[in-house]
């Protein structure tokens, strides 16, 4: 007894446990429960976390043993109805994987012992739906067998019917990220129907605020992350599971948001979620503005000399410049085979992003500065990232017949004739029938977009531009100003155009876009139509010190 007292507080504990478990084996039994079934759910979530395991079948039989014998050891116990619900849920995640009938039947099974031995169960609910889901699927199984073939054309019409009824594959989440604005995508293998919902925070199961998106009739394809970590101001991350046997859910941890934009592109589909908030640096500068304003009101005020390309960058200080297409997406071939469409954007981008910050003093950065591809979604995310003033995308035109000619500018909003259609389908990699489908995004994005900027400033860059190479060249002609769905102007929170700066298959236009010196008037005229613009939108630029301006 003497020794006992003596022994640390650690081997007193073990003693007292195993005295404990020792009298009262009904202790000792649900205390191995509940690590047996602790054991098991963290090589649930293991699984999860590791694609390349759950591309085999053993991992999942494995994983549902360990529930399976903790149902056994206890079935009565507090654990029963958790390791039951997991047995099925287990079984019909691997059906998802494996489309193996077995493997649906025996989550349907395990679902419904569940369902008859815990009426109690908090899993009731969730089992019941998850039965009616998989059940579902077997009705239009019989369905379809029961409908005998006819003709030949109904069996190739049954054959594509059941092609298109196959799982799309979710294929991975990207992101794009700054302190005040954050663009998710979710890369689909063909188009489904999808739903969301805002969830608002709950601390009693510490729980954050979260958006999460249901894609219905899909699976995740094998290797995909399921947890993409993206912790920045507005998200801490997303994250992917198989909801049910036919659903993804995808689901995006949120810190702070303010404003929250969801739509889908095509060709190929994807989700595009953007977030943004307020940042913490407004305060300051309406505070810098309102001391600026003060001092304009002072009798006497004078401009520092050399100060005029400060000046002019009032409310613009970064334009991005994106030269369209590249890498592996040319764009269009030339009248002239060795001119391509993303190397002349290029080279016209970059003599741009020279003559703006020359002229302008503005900063100019490029989406890309080699032959690089980018996808569309990413080249409005990097403006918005960049925090940009103005956006300008450069492209050159096409057509089968070579006699056509111009030059056009566009900004983002509905279509308004047959060939500003056919330019946006030919830009969005897309065709002219799937336009009609933006008219219900842009119906909810463009409420709060900058479209009279943008048209403004459309107008500003194509009269400089026709104005400025009408003397030097011959047949210019000037298509004028357009409005058409272009994919790269979604969602982007700054006035954004589109430049057409000529037609590369025709072929006098296709010989100057080849010109060092028709690209450098090109860019000369842009930066004039840019820099009218700004005097437009903010007479007080020739009168401001830089010093009280907020956006230097």
């Amino acid at each position: 007894m003497r020794s006992y007292l003596f022994l640390p507080v650690w081997c007193k504990s073990i003693f007292f446990l195993l005295l404990l478990f020792a009298l009262h084996p009904p202790i000792a039994s649900g205390y191995q429960t509940e690590r047996s079934y602790r054991h098991a759910r963290l090589s649930f979530e293991k699984l999860l976390k590791d694609p390349q395991k759950q591309k085999f079948r053993h991992h999942w039989i494995a994983c549902i043993k360990k529930f399976q014998s903790v149902y056994a050891a206890r079935s009565n116990g507090p654990r029963a109805d958790d390791a039951l619900f997991m047995t099925a849920r287990l079984y019909a995640e691997l059906y998802g994987f494996s489309g193996n009938n077995k493997d649906k039947q025996q989550a349907i099974d395990y679902y419904n012992r569940l369902v008859k031995r815990f009426p109690k169960s908090p899993y009731r609910s969730k089992a019941k739906k998850a039965i009616a889901v998989l059940s579902r699927g077997d009705r239009r199984a019989s369905k379809s067998k029961a409908q005998p073939p006819i003709k030949k054309a109904s069996v190739h019409k049954k054959r594509s019917k059941l092609q298109a009824g196959s799982l799309a594959e979710v294929k991975g989440i990207r992101f794009w990220s700054s302190p005040s604005y954050s663009r998710v995508v979710i890369d689909v293998e063909s188009k489904v129907r999808y739903t969301h919902r805002l969830l608002k925070k709950d601390p009693r199961i510490a729980k954050p605020k979260r958006l999460y998106i249901d894609l219905n009739h899909a699976r995740i394809k094998p290797g995909l992350k399921p947890v993409v970590p993206i912790t920045d101001d507005l998200l801490s991350g997303a994250r992917a599971a198989q909801y049910s046997p036919d659903t993804v859910r995808i689901v995006l941890d949120i810190k702070s948001i303010d404003n929250l934009k969801i739509f889908s592109l095509r060709n190929p589909f994807r989700i595009v979620v953007d977030v943004s908030s307020v940042p913490g640096k407004v305060a300051s500068k309406i505070a810098s503005k309102r001391r600026f304003e003060h001092e304009l009101e002072k009798p006497g005020g004078k401009v520092p000399k050399g100060a005029l390309a400060k000046q002019l960058a009032l409310g613009v200080k970064r334009i991005v410049i994106d030269p369209g297409h590249g890498g592996k997406d040319p764009g269009a071939i030339g009248y002239l085979k060795s001119v391509r469409e993303k190397n002349v954007t290029l080279e016209i981008s970059r003599r741009l992003a020279r003559k703006i910050r020359q002229r302008l003093g503005c900063e100019a950065i490029l989406t890309r500065n080699g032959d690089t591809f980018l996808s569309l979604e990413e080249r409005t995310a990097i403006a918005n990232t960049k925090n940009a003033d103005l956006f300008i995308s450069i492209h050159t035109n096409a057509n089968k017949t070579r006699v056509c000619r111009g030059i056009e500018t566009y900004f983002l909003n509905l279509a308004t004739d047959e060939h500003a259609i056919l330019v946006a389908a030919r830009e969005n990699a897309t065709s002219a029938k799937n336009i009609s489908d933006l008219e219900a995004i842009l119906s909810d994005l463009m409420k709060n977009a900058k479209i009279d900027e943008s048209s403004r400033l459309a107008g500003h860059v194509q009269e400089a531009i026709i104005r400025e190479l009408k003397p030097r060249y011959s047949r210019i002609k000037n298509n004028g100003v357009k409005q058409a769905p272009f994919y790269v102007l979604l969602g982007a929170e700054m006035p954004c155009i589109l430049i057409e700066v000529a037609f590369i298959t025709n072929p006098r236009e296709c010989r100057r876009l080849n010109s060092a010196g028709y690209q450098e008037d090109i860019v000369d005229a842009i930066v004039t139509g840019i820099q009218r613009y700004i005097k437009e939108m903010r007479p007080v630029a020739l009168t401001i010190d830089p010093r009280f301006s907020p956006f230097l």
